[in-house]
């Protein structure tokens, strides 16, 4: 691969993938909507969820940028990489489960990587379908799905044609995203000093938006703010295409210091500052204001956006919000491009060791891709796309998956820091090298079941989704074993090879 990214352009990629702009049109109905297991509405302490959440995830980015570091030539592997030279770097009996360690990583990492792109291919079609609902048009579920795959593949083709075109979409799509993201907070704000329709705030006073209501409420909103933030950790996989290794360590803490702590925290102030009484929405015949009304709607953001045109800018809601939710649409391609991205550059390095058909590990001639895994990653994308715009349970089962592979990547991942960085014992801070890993791996496993345990206590469709997408995990699982056995036993590779290292014939 070509080493062609700056700073910027390593920082660039990752920041698309955690795309603020997408994410709080997406999930803040969500949101909103959340009880505790008492039936208490959990929406006031969003903003302080989204603060707690940004400090777990801090914590895995350090341990990222950490290993990332410490391996510089980890190429486009991240976590199937770090993983096996943590194993090897501590000698004696450990060498034998390098090579375990590292496919069961790299094998569970595709449930995020993979799954991921057709959970936000489904979201596009579900933002192109709202947009035609306020137009009076209602998609069919065949054009859902007819959109689903054209979107997939129009990702698809931008993958395939190398990293740098992708770091230009995703420059231009970050500059526009942002813009929209402090204009509209802007006017959130400017609403709620200048009253001028008079109503009531559901947050009384701007400190109530910040302080915590109650610490279990807090805690159920971070299950919901910590998949907002994930991402970051995708600079690991283009170490094979940085400039310098630095810029990989750097770009991992810069993107979710730009996206998170900067531009989540400052919107998510900006809508929940915005959120009156005067806002509703009508549910079984009966009307609904605030946060209930926010939780009834397909698009609160737009709602919020089009209120704020039609009361601040002279009645140009309705063209105000068609525009932001372009520009959502815009974000929420340079998510799923960025991820593709990743996705394929650790499968591509899985191709390369033989632990995946070989196919994915070879790359284009003119544009230096892992071309095979791209098209391959697209049909699997428009194919899960098109399978969650049919109904809300297949949507909520395919999020989830990708939730479970998100944090058991990130858990076990902390994990393989807590070890590699075990060695550097007057190098780095005793709470660097074992204080932030540890509590990363724990949170991370926390949340898994906190998400999961919420989502089958929703009861109805979640429930479903939640059983099905446990389900399908241990069956990638289950499949993942049975791979790598008789993947091994063809190729006459041992499973637990005495020097870490199973070579072809051995």
């Amino acid at each position: 691969m070509k080493k062609t990214l700056t700073l910027t352009g390593v920082t660039i990629n990752a920041m698309a993938l955690i795309a603020p702009g997408a994410f709080l049109w997406i999930t803040y109905q969500v949101q909103a909507a959340q009880t505790a297991p008492s039936g208490a509405l959990t929406a006031p302490d969003m903003w302080p969820g989204l603060a707690f959440a940004l400090v777990l995830a801090f914590l895995t980015a350090i341990s990222y940028a950490m290993l990332a570091r410490r391996y510089p030539e980890a190429g486009t592997g991240s976590s199937y990489y770090f993983a096996e030279r943590a194993f090897l770097d501590r000698g004696g009996v450990s060498v034998r489960f390098a090579r375990i360690a590292k496919y069961s990583i790299g094998w569970l990492s595709h449930l995020y990587y993979w799954v991921y792109p057709g959970v936000m291919v489904a979201f596009m079609a579900t933002l192109i379908a709202y947009i035609a609902g306020v137009f009076g048009v209602t998609l069919t579920v065949p054009v859902e799905v007819g959109i689903a795959v054209g979107f997939a593949l129009l990702v698809g083709f931008i993958a395939y044609r190398g990293i740098q075109g992708s770091t230009t979409a995703n420059l231009l799509i970050n500059v526009v995203q942002i813009v929209m993201l402090v204009a509209t907070t802007i006017l959130a704000l400017s609403y709620r000093f200048l009253n001028p329709q008079h109503v009531h705030f559901v947050m009384p006073t701007l400190t109530s938006i910040v302080v915590p209501h109650s610490l279990p409420h807090v805690i159920f909103q971070a299950t919901i703010a910590i998949l907002l933030l994930v991402g970051f950790e995708s600079a690991t996989a283009l170490a094979a295409e940085a400039k310098h290794p630095s810029f990989v360590s750097k770009g991992v803490l810069l993107s979710l210091l730009i996206q998170g702590l900067v531009m989540y925290l400052f919107e998510y102030f900006g809508a929940q500052a915005w959120v009156n009484t005067a806002y509703t929405q009508s549910v079984a015949h009966k009307t609904v204001h605030g946060f209930a009304a926010a939780a009834a709607s397909s698009g609160p953001i737009g709602d919020m956006i089009r209120s704020l045109g039609n009361s601040l800018l002279g009645g140009i809601g309705l063209p105000l919000m068609v525009v932001a939710a372009g520009i959502v649409g815009i974000a929420i391609l340079g998510t799923t491009l960025a991820c593709l991205n990743t996705g394929v550059r650790v499968t591509y390095a899985m191709g390369r060791d033989e632990e995946v058909p070989t196919a994915m590990g070879v790359l284009h001639g003119q544009y230096a891709t892992p071309h095979y895994g791209v098209w391959l990653l697209t049909a699997v994308s428009a194919v899960i796309g098109a399978f969650g715009v049919v109904s809300v349970t297949n949507l909520t089962a395919i999020g989830l998956i990708s939730n479970i592979g998100t944090f058991l990547l990130y858990g076990m991942t902390n994990v393989i820091a807590l070890l590699a960085l075990a060695d550097e014992v007057g190098k780095t801070p005793g709470i660097a090298r074992v204080g932030v890993p540890l509590l990363g791996a724990l949170a991370n496993f926390v949340m898994l079941l906190a998400v999961l345990y919420l989502s089958v206590l929703g009861g109805g469709a979640t429930k479903v989704a939640a059983i099905e997408a446990v389900i399908f995990s241990l069956f990638w699982g289950v499949a993942g074993v049975a791979y790598f056995v008789a993947n091994s036993r063809a190729k006459r590779r041992a499973l637990m090879p005495e020097d870490g290292v199973a070579r072809v014939g051995a």
